[in-house]
């Protein structure tokens, strides 16, 4: 197939430096008659750009054309019945970007789409961090929930680089290694360097962390406990409750250090609105490094039963992957530094999480699967991995329940 072109994903971007761009929409007249239909060729590397799979803008346009639409993904051929103009197809896929592609809040294509409980469609916006609805009186969204996307992050380069394959498995954005900052041991770059400090503190403080892991298993009396966690917390405070996108001191004074103080100073008195309008009051409210320290701090051993309690805060503060990471980083310093005996209730702790929508299931899973000494040492970090098995396993039979239920259909 001869090269189409390569066009802005928004068409009415004029600007040639344009960073998201696509190739051109191309397409083919089959047959005569009755039998006539519209191919077309590089529909694959269309919605590969776009993130999406190329169903989507293929059922599109047949729900918009009122025409019948087929697909054959093993050999890379998507119709249209009836013989259409190609000018008309991309005017189409013009309006399919933008109710299923750009970001409501920023025009940007750098989303992903989210089926939720209530099988409402998301557009998670990795630019922004803004989560917008589609308009789910369009025939398309039906399709959608039907054919969720897939998500094969787990498959995603440990460096991120612009090739890698993006959330939906059907392209990449030149944004990307944004996205990639949950990163295994031998990781790449973080994406701001406040990561590359923790990490480096992180390292040096290994050693400290481990022999006080193992101080744990020799006497297990509450003032031991107690006396050992006040240690490892005084060793580790610059990384357990510093740091921000743009804040350079990890010491008392950082807003983040102020928040966890705030919080475990006045906990038993805090409700969802008085943790935010502090988060707020710090101007920390949407960092995600927030997330980490609320997570650690704004719980105690009934982490499970407080869940739901401060549902309406998470909601609120999670806004991106990466905020849900940086929860999940809180979480393993709740239970492998602030309440170690927490450890066997991981599972627990995560359905909670997932049952208020806090944590989206690929998230969880490739946290689960990818040891890192970003917010504990590496046996915590381990240990704490281990004792989530059960949830994971949960999440996988109940993926192969769905697939068992679309066969049966």
């Amino acid at each position: 197939m001869a090269s189409a072109g390569v066009v802005n994903i928004r068409r009415d971007v004029d600007d040639k430096f344009y960073r998201y761009r696509m190739p051109l929409l191309t397409t083919k007249i089959e047959g005569k008659g009755n039998g006539i239909k519209t191919v077309l060729p590089n529909m694959s590397d269309v919605a590969r750009a776009l993130s999406r799979p190329p169903t989507y803008p293929t059922k599109f346009f047949g729900c918009e054309l009122g025409a019948q639409t087929s697909f054959d993904e093993k050999n890379d051929r998507y119709i249209v019945n009836g013989a259409h103009d190609a000018t008309k197809l991309r005017e189409l896929l013009d309006g399919f970007i933008d109710k299923f592609v750009l970001c409501k809040a920023c025009k940007n294509p750098e989303t992903d789409l989210i089926i939720t409980k209530t099988e409402e469609i998301i557009r998670d916006c990795k630019a922004c961090g803004e989560r917008t609805g589609v308009d789910m009186r369009h025939k398309l969204t039906t399709f959608i929930i039907k054919n969720p996307p897939k998500n094969p992050k787990k498959s995603k380069s440990k460096k991120g680089n612009g090739d890698s394959p993006t959330p939906n498995g059907n392209g990449n954005h030149a944004a990307a290694p944004e996205n990639g900052d949950f990163e295994d041991d031998a990781g790449g770059e973080s994406d701001d360097e406040l990561t590359k400090r923790i990490k480096a503190e992180a390292a040096e403080l290994n050693d400290e962390a481990a022999i006080a892991k193992e101080d744990w298993s020799a006497d297990t009396s509450p003032e031991a406990v107690k006396a050992r966690i006040k240690a490892v917390e005084a060793t580790m405070a610059s990384v357990a409750l510093a740091g921000g996108d743009d804040d350079s001191d990890e010491d008392a004074d950082s807003p983040f250090a102020q928040l966890g103080s705030w919080i475990k100073e006045n906990r038993d008195d805090l409700g969802p609105v008085e943790v935010y309008k502090k988060a707020e009051e710090l101007g920390i409210a949407k960092k995600h490094n927030a997330l980490t320290v609320v997570g650690q701090t704004l719980f105690t051993e009934d982490v499970v039963a407080e869940i739901p309690k401060y549902a309406p805060l998470l909601a609120k503060m999670v806004t991106s992957e990466k905020h849900q990471k940086s929860l999940l980083g809180g979480v393993e310093r709740l239970v492998g530094v602030e309440h170690p005996d927490l450890i066997p209730m991981v599972p627990k702790i995560l359905m909670a999480f997932y049952q208020v929508d806090v944590l989206e299931e690929e998230v969880v899973k490739q946290w689960g699967t990818h040891v890192s000494k970003k917010y504990v040492d590496r046996d915590t970090s381990k240990k704490v991995r281990k004792a989530s098995e059960p949830f994971l396993k949960w999440l996988d039979e109940a993926d192969d329940s769905d697939e068992d239920d679309d066969d049966d259909e």
